[in-house]
C-alpha cells in the first residue's frame, strides 16, 4: 500500500538544497489502513534530512476518510515541528473536497505528484 523512496541518491553539494523524499500510496486512506500509512510517513519524515520536502504521492489513491486526514494532519504537524516540509501530490477530488470542508486546504502544500525520475508529471 505505501512505499518511502528518497528521489534523490546523488550526494548534495555544499550549499544545494536538501533531499526530497517521496512517499507512493496506493489504494484508500481509511480506517482499515491508516496505521500502516501513518507508520510508513512517520518513517519517511523522520529519515528525510532536515529541511527536506517530504512528498506524498497521492496519485494511486482516490479515498479518504477522517481518519486518514487525521493522519495526514499529523504528519504535517511532526515534520513542521522537525524542520522538514510535507507535500500532497495528486491528491483526489474526493480528498480535496474533504479538506475544503473541514477547512484544511490550506494548512498543506499541494501540487503534481512526482515522476520517478524526480521530474513533475
Amino acid at each position: 500500500m505505501t512505499h518511502a523512496e528518497d528521489e534523490t541518491t546523488a550526494p548534495r553539494p555544499a550549499g544545494a538544497p536538501p533531499q526530497a523524499a517521496v512517499m507512493r500510496v496506493s489504494g484508500d486512506l481509511d480506517l482499515h489502513h491508516v496505521e500502516e500509512v501513518r507508520s510508513t510517513l512517520l518513517d519517511a519524515i523522520a529519515e528525510a534530512p532536515p529541511g527536506a520536502e517530504v512528498t506524498i504521492d497521492l496519485t494511486y489513491s482516490s479515498f479518504c476518510d477522517s481518519s486518514g486526514l487525521e493522519a495526514l494532519l499529523t504528519a504535517r504537524r511532526i515534520a513542521l515541528d522537525s524542520g522538514r516540509t510535507l507535500r500532497l501530490g495528486a491528491p483526489s477530488h474526493q480528498l480535496l473536497r474533504l479538506m475544503a470542508i473541514t477547512n484544511t486546504a490550506g494548512l498543506f502544500a499541494m501540487g503534481a505528484a512526482p515522476q520517478r525520475d524526480g521530474s513533475v508529471d
